[in-house]
């Protein structure tokens, strides 16, 4: 699985994403630039999420940061703005897919899926973490902390995260009692107590601990 230098291109980070990054491919001539992250590599249930997303370099929202940063008003006010204007593609990786592989691979699918996805072919990719996905259909870079230096990753880790929540809630109706709708699938204690209570559900990740039968 491929890896790149994280530190060798810009290495200093800036107070807050820039487009630096999508500047110095597209002067390449490898365009467009996507960006992509994932959501939900911690939780003991629900999918992982990634997204893809390539911006309008005349139409970028203002605020763009790592989803992290940002409260759940503000990255929900910035989803809305991200599809308004960029092109995006989201895709996951289920909890069985998780336990079959793991969940660094499972990203990384996810991630490749939601790439592959675009309405258009990206001719670079800039992806946050330390991996470059398997089976890219262009060239890419992994960027350590991609969000918080790459406009394109963090609208990525927007879109992500905000769709991941809004499964979780979804996944809070079908199963009310694990509680997903508040912690979205992490391992709270209102969590945890309710799989003593009641066993997992088909959501959860069997491979994760305290789920997974050592």
């Amino acid at each position: 699985m491929a890896r790149t230098p994280p530190d060798s291109l810009f290495p200093d980070y800036p107070a807050s994403p820039d487009d630096r990054f999508e500047r110095h491919f597209s002067k390449d001539g490898l365009l467009p630039v996507a960006g992509l992250d994932e959501a939900g590599r911690g939780p003991l249930a629900g999918p992982v999420v990634a997204a893809a997303v390539i911006l309008d370099p005349a139409r970028i929202p203002e605020g763009l940061n790592d989803s992290k940063a940002l409260s759940r008003k503000k990255r929900e006010t910035l989803f809305d703005q991200i599809i308004a204007t960029a092109m995006v593609s989201i895709a996951s990786a289920s909890p069985r897919e998780i336990d079959v592989t793991d969940i660094r691979k499972a990203s990384l699918t996810a991630m490749r899926r939601a790439l592959i996805a675009l309405p258009v072919r990206a001719g670079y990719a800039l992806i946050d973490g330390r991996d470059i996905p398997p089976g890219l259909t262009c060239p890419g870079r992994a960027l350590v902390k991609g969000d918080a230096r790459s406009l394109s990753i963090a609208a990525a880790s927007i879109v992500a995260k905000v769709m991941r929540d809004r499964m979780m809630m979804r996944a809070a109706i079908l199963y009310p009692v694990y509680g997903f709708d508040s912690h979205k699938g992490y391992g709270s204690a209102k969590h945890l107590a309710a799989i003593r209570e009641h066993g997992p559900c088909p959501l959860h990740r069997m491979s994760f601990r305290p789920l997974r039968a050592d």
